[in-house]
């Protein structure tokens, strides 16, 4: 429903009378569902080049600049970083790309999930631009997307999880 979008508290509007919308605005429909996106690499990708060989430190830097806004927690497995600004996001660790783009509808919307080769893996969700490829090898610290708000999201946010040997861990412990 219209109002519904109008009532959204991360909704904003030119003007608040008449709720027009600027060109490029971002607009939540709650309670809608995401756009299906192929599971290639989406068109809006700028692809960074690969970083060959690389097997990970097990030392993590943040993958972005804002503020926690969700903890990990038994019913949260990752840690949300939210900043309105939608900055880039980082790879938290040398590794290789398994996931690029919108696979399914698990809720992460866009995201990159990194195999560090050591046993970690990185899971970085809802983001507005993809900058990997399947298979593409990154260095700690190189830019692979954008900050965004898609999949099930309140708000600009990168949703961030570190998992060991397939289980999620509470990033706070190894981010550096």
């Amino acid at each position: 429903e219209p109002q519904a979008m109008v009532d959204f508290p991360f909704n904003t509007f030119v003007n608040d009378e008449t709720f027009a919308l600027a060109v490029g605005q971002t607009l939540i429909v709650p309670e809608g569902s995401p756009a299906k996106v192929a599971p290639t690499v989406p068109a809006f990708a700028r692809l960074t080049p690969s970083a060959g060989t690389v097997v990970g430190s097990g030392a993590f830097v943040w993958p972005a600049t804002g503020y926690i806004a969700q903890n990990f927690a038994w019913y949260h497995k990752g840690i949300d970083i939210a900043n309105a600004s939608f900055p880039p996001i980082l790879a938290a660790d040398a590794g290789k790309v398994l996931v690029a783009g919108w696979p399914d509808s698990s809720g992460y919307g866009n995201r990159i999930i990194l195999d560090h080769g050591n046993g970690y893996q990185t899971l970085y969700g809802h983001l507005n631009r993809v900058y990997v490829t399947v298979g593409q090898t990154v260095k700690r610290g190189d830019v692979i997307g954008q900050e965004g708000n898609t999949g099930r999201s309140t708000g600009p946010h990168l949703h961030f999880e570190i998992r060991r040997g397939g289980v999620q861990v509470n990033p706070l412990q190894y981010l550096k």
